[in-house]
């Protein structure tokens, strides 16, 4: 049985460019590093940057990771990301306080300033289509 994420690990282009993005902007405290890659930890999390020049980014992809933050950190952090001049590839309609915007290789990442149960309370509240519940 899964019980958590234990890694994430992300495919960047540039290794330098992206541990100043994910220690300077984000905030991660770097554990360690090396010529093809670096470790950080989030939080708890343990999260991992692999140099590829070859990666490949799908615009269209609605894949990403979602960070957590607080709601009285959250205008700080995103003002913190719109001056780093990362792109914002969607706009938040969903409850919570969200901003989606990408790293310096395109992946796409966000910070959200709730919860599950928020999120479940909300949709419960309001339906979205063919919504099943299982707990």
């Amino acid at each position: 049985m899964i019980t958590g994420i234990n890694h994430i690990t992300l495919t960047v282009k540039n290794l330098e460019e992206s541990f100043r993005f994910y220690q300077e902007v984000l905030g991660f405290r770097p554990i360690a590093k090396w010529k093809k890659g670096s470790y950080f930890l989030a939080g708890d999390l343990w999260f991992c940057l692999i140099q590829n020049k070859n990666i490949y980014t799908d615009e269209l992809d609605y894949t990403h990771i979602a960070f957590t933050v607080s709601e009285q950190n959250f205008e700080a952090m995103s003002s913190r990301i719109k001056h780093s001049q990362a792109k914002i590839w969607q706009e938040n309609t969903s409850e919570g306080a969200s901003l989606y915007f990408t790293d310096p290789n395109n992946h796409k990442l966000e910070i959200h300033a709730s919860d599950l149960a928020t999120r479940i309370k909300t949709a419960k509240e309001k339906p979205w289509e063919g919504l099943e519940f299982y707990v």
